[in-house]
């Protein structure tokens, strides 16, 4: 099975209730077809950035937009297409293949500090005792 990703806008007229109705019938066929759903992304009404005009309908301008992550045979991504293209509350899909993203493990430090030599600690008489002699005291 291959790892699809699947954005599609439905009709913005649908009560919110409806749009869960719809995306748990699309969630099912999916399923009941063999695959396996990895995640939903939460459905939102958005303001399009352009006017769409599906066929036989009005013209939208707002539309809810959904988006799916699921495993799927690629024999049977025809059957999902002609399912998505025959429901009328469908205004636009589009399914991308997309490779799984990788876990990265967590990259070692890299310690760049410079090992200085230890210096002697000068005790303060000493100090005195040097100064003393420099300036002739």
């Amino acid at each position: 099975m291959k790892f699809y990703e699947l954005a599609y806008l439905i009709s913005p007229n649908l009560l919110e209730q409806e749009v869960k109705n719809f995306l748990e019938k699309i969630s099912s066929f999916i399923q009941k077809e063999g695959g396996v759903l990895e995640k939903i992304e939460n459905f939102q009404k958005r303001k399009l950035g352009y006017l769409i005009k599906p066929e036989g309908k009005e013209v939208f301008s707002e539309a809810y937009l959904v988006d799916l992550n699921f495993h799927f045979p690629p024999d049977k991504l025809k059957v999902l297409e002609k399912k998505l293209k025959s429901d009328s509350q469908i205004l636009r899909y589009l399914i991308f293949n997309k490779t799984r993203p990788r876990e990265r493990g967590r990259k070692p430090k890299i310690v760049s500090e410079i090992q200085k030599p230890k210096e002697k600690k000068v005790e303060l008489k000493e100090l005195e005792k040097k100064l003393e002699e420099i300036l002739g005291k």
